[in-house]
């Protein structure tokens, strides 16, 4: 993000931060400020990352009365099922965003490369065992949504499992649609690959805001690889 910005990243807000995986990591490097919709999450991250500010809000509405030199959504943004969610979350990021500061999106996929799969995997330790299984599809190519489903076997000490599951109705946008509607609430859009463990597949969405806090960037202006159009 640091090569987008025109300021010193010092600050950066996470929307959607779930257990603080993230925040783990990037709180070495910058004050971080976490929000996320679910209380049970907040409680998680606040054990991992009890330095931090935490914040419950929806990433779709939530308004703080303060901004950041740069806001971070990464996987959680994949709970915005339509054009509608995603421009809200897009613009959440952009009001809380410093002039000359940076937002990164880091979905799963897009649907350039989303494709159904199955994963599956699980842990042993301190008496309790835990199995997994992943699947993903689409029951409508039609839309831009898709379904992971997922199961999880568990077992304490030496008594019969148990099972339970869960449903994600989860959001999958073309690059165009994320560039358009970055650039549609004031960012100027680029993409970056990635490179992270398990993250092939995925693209970071960049959005820049103007240094001059009144002015926007053309609608339609956009970098890919290196190139404006």
């Amino acid at each position: 993000m640091s090569k987008y910005a025109t300021r010193p990243i010092e600050s950066v807000l996470e929307l959607g931060c779930g257990g603080g995986n993230n925040a783990v990591h990037l709180k070495k490097q910058c004050r971080m400020t976490l929000s996320d919709i679910s209380a049970a999450m907040l409680a998680v991250s606040r054990d991992a990352n009890p330095e931090c500010e935490h914040v419950e809000g929806d990433m779709r509405a939530m308004r703080l009365d303060q901004t950041f030199d740069a806001v971070f959504v990464h996987d959680a943004v994949m709970y915005m099922r339509s054009e509608d969610d995603l421009r809200r979350a897009m613009m959440t990021a952009f009001v809380h965003c410093q002039p000359g500061g940076v937002t990164m999106f880091v979905p799963d996929s897009t649907q350039e490369t989303w494709t159904p799969s199955t994963d599956h995997g699980g842990h042993d330790g301190n008496g309790r065992s835990m199995r997994y299984l992943e699947w993903v599809w689409d029951p409508d190519p039609r839309d831009t949504e898709f379904i992971a489903d997922m199961i999880y076997v568990l077992r304490v000490s030496n008594e019969p499992v148990r099972v339970e599951s869960e449903r994600h109705r989860m959001g999958i946008f073309p690059r165009s649609t994320w560039l358009r509607l970055l650039t549609e609430v004031g960012f100027r859009a680029a993409i970056e690959p990635c490179r992270y463990p398990g993250g092939e597949n995925a693209s970071a969405f960049v959005g820049v805001r103007s240094p001059m806090r009144q002015w926007v960037w053309p609608v339609g202006e956009v970098t890919f690889n290196g190139k404006t159009h």
